[in-house]
C-alpha cells in the first residue's frame, strides 16, 4: 500500500470524506501513522537525529490538535483517543 492510499484511507475513515484533509480527526489519526511510522524507523536508526526532531515535531503539532478537539467537542475527543488507542 502506498502512501497516497494509506492517507484516503485515513481520511475516509477518520474525517467526512477522502478529500475532507482539513478535518482536526482526520489531521490526528494521519500525524499517528506518522508518529508510529517514524517511531519504527528510529529504533533501527538510533543516530538519525533529523528523524527525532521531526518526530517531536509531530508529537507537539498532534497535542495541540488534541488540546483543540477536547476543549471544541469532547464526545470526538473521546472516540479518536479511543479508535486510535491513545491514553489508557
Amino acid at each position: 500500500m502506498t502512501i497516497i492510499e494509506k492517507k484516503k484511507e485515513i481520511f475516509k475513515t477518520y474525517g467526512k470524506s477522502i478529500h475532507d484533509t482539513g478535518s482536526v480527526q482526520g489531521q490526528i489519526a494521519l500525524f499517528t501513522y506518522r508518529i508510529n511510522h517514524l517511531s519504527r524507523h528510529l529504533k533501527n536508526n538510533k543516530k538519525d537525529f533529523n528523524t527525532e526532531r521531526t518526530l517531536v515535531k509531530l508529537v507537539g503539532k498532534r497535542k495541540k490538535l488534541l488540546k483543540y478537539i477536547e476543549k471544541r467537542d469532547f464526545n470526538s475527543y473521546k472516540n479518536i483517543i479511543k479508535h486510535l488507542g491513545l491514553r489508557k
